[in-house]
Order: structure tokens, then C-alpha cells, then sequence
């Protein structure tokens, strides 16, 4: 008999994990299988005692994007606390970074371990008690979709005042995408480098991100290239939105130290200031013209987003900053390195030049020329803008390329454990040594005795602890949000990180 605790709790949605082969056969199927995604959803919702018009007392705020989505969620929930004291929002989102039950947050704060056990047995008991043979619809959820579940039957038994609803992937199939009439939605960026990532076109995405868009539902989004922002046009008209509109640009933020970090996030919480003007217009009293009025302001300001430009002073390792971004995108590669090769951050106001180290994964080696080389190309870039006499090869003095298995015994963090790894590659380091080889095909100066090929995130922190330096010590993890909550974790972080 279960004892019922968290740790059982991840023990059983670790079962629900898809394998690499299983991944392989949905791209293989050229997204057909996602088609049956909706209807399957609705299926285990009502088996778990809801309709999907039960959603809508949630006034969910739905966001999507293909870069961005989860800050531009991140600032809303922060401007609506702000504008909204003594109300309860709920905020879900994707990935978590230490701890599962991060996606699932009241009032910016996780739901504890208490609550994850509680909600999630019962939805799981729920799914076995009502079983229904189905041709399609395999008997229990995957993984995403009990998440999303679990957080729809969180924020209903907690009676939520309002939710941010971060779509997982895509948007018309996405399992979040059943909620019948959210109060707003919004489109973050369209990133051009998930055009040749994901083999799709820029109008295939725009369509799949404009699926979220409803009948009466006002749609928000940014400046999007041409053929993006013609198809998501299209969409607000086909799916009948009640307005489509782009965010406006707002002069003061320049003047605002935004919470997140990068010249990037100013469009994010455009869009944000937007989606929540909106929301608050139609379901408060709220009616504050002002361009950016005092509560967006304080939102803004006092956002946090673990694991996105994310600076940590490290408590135990004399003279080891590290510097957190979870970027795995060529476009978001560029923002990462734009922060990190700037002053007060990777670069010395001083003549005297920082160790850095690069700590970076990704989910193919393939990748790894066109990832590492933008990464390069704008710290080059940097140095020339910012006039630091200093060569672009000689910016890392360290590089580390290991797998995200958490531990070095081999072993995952229960939070952490996926079976989206192939056996082989993890066996072999196969995509790190692709990586590691991209990088001595880009800097051929490097030397080989600083490039480390390393089989966990353990592995990792042990060399960062061997570096040897009288100067500050300046570690960039990017690449994968799992490598950096896995940082996090090992290198004991969680307390000022999360």
C-alpha cells in the first residue's frame, strides 16, 4: 500500500514519462497523433469529475509563442498580484527546474509537497475508477497531460481568483487548449530559428500558435514577422476573436528595472502589461489609464523567473558566480550571450579578465555548430561593441559539455528523471562528444585540456570546484532548463535560485 508522500506522487508520474522511441514516432507521424490530443483531454477531464465549461470559472489568461511565453506568464502573474492584493492567482507553466510540482504555483509560491500528494492521488484514483475502453485513448494520461490535469483540479479546488496558463507546446492541439472561454490570450515571439528546428514553415507555427485564439475572446500579440503575423490574422478571424491587437510599446520601461534580466524581456512584458490591462478592464473595476500604473510597475520590477538570466552568488564556493540561463534556441543562444558578454555581468569593468566557464548541453549534438556557433559569433560581437581588447576564442577558459543525469552514480533526482535520453547516446556521451568536436571545429585554438566531456551535472560541479583562480570565477550554464535545474540542485542552489 502506498504511502501516499511526494516522493510516491513523482514515483507514479515518472511511469507516465514518454521514452526517445516513443518521442521518435510522434515526429515520425508528422504531428497526426497530436490531432487526437484535445478529444483525448476532454476525455480524462471528465473522468476526473469536470466538464470543460467547469474551466472556465478558472478566468485563465492563455499564452502562448514559440520564445518568451514563459516570462511574458511570469510578468502577468506579477502584475496581477500587484494590481489584485488579497486575490489568489493561479500561474502554470513548463518545465519545472528542481521540483515537479513548480509548475503548479498560488500567489508566485509552488504548491507544497502536502498539496502535490493530495491533488495528484485524487486525480489518479479518479482515472482508475473510471476507466472507459477506448480504441484511441490510452487508459491513463502521459505526462504533460496529468500535469495539466492535476493543475486544473489544483486551481478549481482552491478556488482561484484568475490563471495564467502557459501552453506547453504548439497551441491548437497543446492539452492546455480545452479551456472552452478565457478571458484574454497572447502570442509571444515567433522565433525564426524553430522554422528549420521544428521542420515546420513560419505559417505552419503561426497557425498551430494562433489555435488558442476563441470565439469573444480578445487576442494579444507582438510585432511578428510578416507571414507570421498575416496567419495569426487570419486565425483571430477564422476562431472569431472579439479583437485582435498588437501590444503597444511603453516608453517607461526604460525606466524600470524589469525582474528579469536581458534587453530581450522588454517586449515580454509588453505583452504582458497588455494581456493583464486587458484582463483586469473586463473582469474588475480596474481603470487606471495611465500607461503603466504604479501596481504594473511593481509587477514588473519584482518578476522572478528561475533559470532565465539568472545570477546566483554561490554561498559555499569562495569566488564562484554562476550565471543561469535556460535558453536551447539559436535566438535565445544570442539573448543569453548578449546578457552574459556584457559589463557587470561575464565582462570587468576593470582590465583584469574573469575565469569563465561555459557548462552547456542540448538535446542533439546535430545542433551543436549552428547553438555554439551563434553563441561565438556574439561574443565577438560583444567584445567589439563594448570595446574590451580582449579575442573572442580566449572569452572561455573553460568549456564542459555533460549529459543531464543528475548524479555521479548515474542516477536522476526523482523531479528530474527522463527517459527522453536514447540509452546509447546517454552510454556514450554521444551528443556531448558531438559537441565537444563542434566546439574544436569553431575555436581550433582552444585548448583540448580545457574541454571536459563529462557524463553527469555532478561530474560538472566537481571541475568548476578544481578551477584554480585568483580572479572571479564566472560560470554560464545554457542549453537546457534541465541541466540548469539539475545545476541547481547539486551545486545547492535551490534556496537563493528558486
Amino acid at each position: 500500500m502506498s504511502t501516499r508522500s511526494y516522493k510516491d506522487a513523482v514515483d507514479h508520474l515518472n511511469t507516465l514519462q514518454s521514452n526517445a522511441a516513443a518521442l521518435d514516432a510522434v515526429r515520425a507521424s508528422g504531428g497526426r497523433l497530436s490531432q487526437f490530443a484535445i478529444p483525448e483531454m476532454l476525455e480524462y477531464l471528465e473522468r476526473i469529475g469536470y466538464t470543460s465549461t467547469d474551466l472556465n470559472q478558472l478566468n485563465v489568461i492563455h499564452i502562448t509563442g514559440t520564445k518568451g511565453k514563459g516570462s511574458t506568464s511570469a510578468f502577468t502573474d506579477s502584475i496581477l498580484r500587484h494590481a489584485l492584493p488579497g486575490t489568489k492567482i493561479g500561474l502554470y507553466t513548463s518545465p519545472h527546474l528542481v521540483a515537479v510540482r513548480e509548475r503548479i504555483r498560488i500567489n508566485g509560491t509552488p504548491i507544497s509537497e502536502e498539496q502535490f500528494a493530495t491533488y495528484f492521488f485524487e486525480v489518479w484514483d479518479r482515472l482508475v475508477a473510471n476507466v472507459r475502453p477506448s480504441p484511441t485513448t490510452p487508459p491513463m494520461p502521459g505526462y504533460f497531460r496529468f500535469v495539466t490535469l492535476l493543475a486544473f483540479h489544483t486551481f478549481l479546488s482552491l478556488k482561484v481568483d484568475a490563471t495564467v496558463l502557459e501552453v506547453g507546446v504548439g497551441g491548437t492541439y497543446d492539452s492546455t487548449n480545452i479551456v472552452p472561454k478565457p478571458v484574454v490570450t497572447g502570442v509571444a515571439a515567433l522565433g525564426i530559428d524553430h522554422v528549420s528546428v521544428l521542420g515546420k514553415t513560419l505559417e505552419e507555427i503561426a497557425w498551430q500558435k494562433g489555435g488558442i485564439f476563441k470565439e469573444g475572446v480578445p487576442a494579444i500579440t507582438l510585432n511578428q514577422p510578416g507571414a507570421g503575423m498575416r496567419v495569426l490574422e487570419e486565425r483571430a478571424r477564422e476562431l472569431k476573436a472579439s479583437q485582435f491587437v498588437i501590444a503597444p510599446t511603453i516608453p517607461e520601461l526604460s525606466e524600470i528595472e524589469l525582474g528579469l534580466a536581458g534587453e530581450h524581456q522588454r517586449q515580454n512584458a509588453e505583452l504582458a502589461v497588455a494581456l493583464a490591462r486587458s484582463f483586469l478592464k473586463t473582469q474588475t473595476s480596474f481603470d487606471d489609464e495611465s500607461s503603466l500604473p504604479q501596481s504594473f510597475r511593481t509587477g514588473l520590477e519584482r518578476t522572478r523567473w528561475p533559470g532565465r538570466c539568472q545570477t546566483i552568488v554561490d554561498p559555499k564556493r569562495e569566488n564562484v558566480t554562476w550565471y543561469l540561463d535556460g535558453a536551447h534556441t539559436v535566438e535565445s543562444l544570442e539573448c543569453c550571450m548578449h546578457w552574459f558578454a556584457s559589463p557587470n555581468v561575464g565582462l570587468r569593468p576593470s582590465h583584469q579578465k574573469p575565469t569563465r566557464v561555459l557548462v552547456f548541453n542540448c538535446t542533439s549534438g546535430r545542433s551543436g555548430s549552428s547553438f555554439l556557433g551563434s553563441m561565438y559569433t556574439t561574443v565577438a560581437a560583444q567584445l567589439r561593441l563594448h570595446q574590451v581588447n580582449e579575442p573572442p576564442e580566449a572569452f572561455f577558459d573553460h568549456v564542459i559539455f555533460c549529459a543531464n543525469v543528475t548524479y555521479a552514480d548515474g542516477h536522476f533526482k526523482g523531479d528530474l528523471t527522463t527517459l527522453a535520453i536514447p540509452e546509447d547516446d546517454l552510454a556514450h556521451l554521444k551528443t556531448q562528444h558531438q559537441l565537444a568536436s563542434a566546439w574544436s571545429a569553431l575555436v581550433p585554438s582552444f585548448p583540448p585540456s580545457h574541454t571536459h566531456v563529462l557524463p553527469s551535472i555532478e561530474h560538472a560541479v566537481h571541475e568548476i570546484e578544481k578551477i584554480q583562480s585568483s580572479e572571479p570565477v564566472k560560470v554560464l550554464v545554457a542549453g537546457s532548463l534541465h541541466l540548469v535545474g539539475g545545476v541547481i540542485e547539486v551545486a545547492g542552489l535551490s534556496d537563493l535560485a528558486l
